[in-house]
């Protein structure tokens, strides 16, 4: 409450001024200087709903350049996520040995909700090495 309202107030409390008169000088003052808006708080960072991997390529073998766009909703990478917790442990141990015979080194009993979210977080710093100087490889959040 600013001063002059206060003092306003304190007029009516003390029977120098009537009800109708205070009402008519808070609209005064509130016309002669509007209290200003109350302070807003930053809005938070949107949350990322897609993963976009984009790769590109000129290819001087005679097909031309080459262009890969691919859009993976996030929402389905976190219920994934979530339903890797409802496996079996033995499930989940075999799994482990068929993408290690794969190639894949993935552990799916350690994979938790969080280090999905910590990935996306921490997604704008991924760099990706390409070894055709002429391809380029993106992987962002949108």
């Amino acid at each position: 409450m600013n001063e002059q309202r206060r003092q306003i107030l304190q007029m009516l409390a003390e029977g120098k001024i009537t009800v109708d008169e205070a009402e008519r000088l808070i609209n005064a003052v509130q016309k002669a200087r509007p209290e200003p808006p109350p302070p807003t708080t930053a809005s938070p960072t949107p949350r990322p709903k897609y993963l976009r991997v984009l790769v590109s390529w000129t290819d001087s073998g005679g097909d031309g350049p080459g262009r890969i766009n691919v859009r993976v909703p996030l929402q389905l990478l976190r219920a994934g996520v979530r339903l890797a917790s409802l496996v079996p442990p033995r499930a989940l141990a075999r799994a482990n040995v068929e993408l290690d015979k794969a190639g894949v080194p993935i552990d799916l009993t350690e994979l938790k909700p969080q280090h999905l979210e910590d990935l996306i977080e921490h997604l704008d710093e991924v760099t990706v090495d390409v070894d055709d100087p002429d391809a380029k490889v993106q992987v962002l959040c949108e």
